[in-house]
């Protein structure tokens, strides 16, 4: 049998140790990462997807995608590169949540703090988005919305029930969309006042 020369076998064990690095740096990285962005890749897309219907918070993605049993750990990874590439915003999702309900369905901000905050966006950022609806904003709407009501009322109300009655539907609806007592009252006073006079 052939025996190899210290030369020999200082080479081939040389050769050995590199091969062995080789497959250490394989399994430990280029395979683990591979894996990883396996496991990563559905919850980006089911992420993406939801982004796409509409702005969402990071609490409310999160949530959702939890719902979809994703790890945790994963979704937080996914959740973190999304703010970095800035696909994932909660002060521009507060901003544009309060333009759009304080428009369309004429809520206040007291209403639509309450919702920012049920979808988990810190309160210096709902303080900021609330910025841009000023006590003038809010009184303006509230009235808009108690002028449509108040035309429901057809003629002058025939006693104080009716006109207790009338008052009462438009407090109601001014008050399920936040509004202060307030500012309820006094604009639902007025609007039906200037709503009755307008019989004469």
């Amino acid at each position: 049998m052939r025996t190899m020369t210290h030369s020999q076998e200082r080479d081939v064990a040389s050769k050995v140790a590199k091969l062995q690095q080789a497959l250490e740096h394989f399994e430990g990285g280029q395979l683990f990462d591979s894996c990883k962005e396996d496991a990563l890749a559905p919850i980006r897309k089911r992420a993406l997807g939801l982004l796409d219907q509409r702005q969402r918070s990071r609490h409310e993605l999160r949530e959702r995608l939890l719902k979809l049993e994703f790890a945790p750990e994963l979704v937080d990874e996914v959740l973190d590169s999304l703010e970095q590439n800035l696909l994932l915003d909660d002060a521009r999702f507060a901003s544009e949540w309060v333009r759009q309900r304080a428009a369309t369905r004429g809520k206040s901000s007291r209403a639509l703090d309450l919702e920012l905050r049920e979808k988990g966006v810190a309160a210096h950022v709902r303080a900021e988005a609330l910025e841009q609806i000023s006590a003038e904003d809010e009184e303006r709407q509230a009235r808009a919305l108690a002028q449509k009501k108040v035309r429901e009322v057809k003629q002058p109300p025939a006693d104080r029930a009716e006109y207790d009655k009338a008052l009462r539907r438009v407090v109601g609806m001014l008050a399920r969309r936040g509004y202060s007592s307030e500012l309820t009252m006094r604009v639902a006073r007025s609007e039906l006042e200037a709503r009755i006079e307008s019989f004469d």
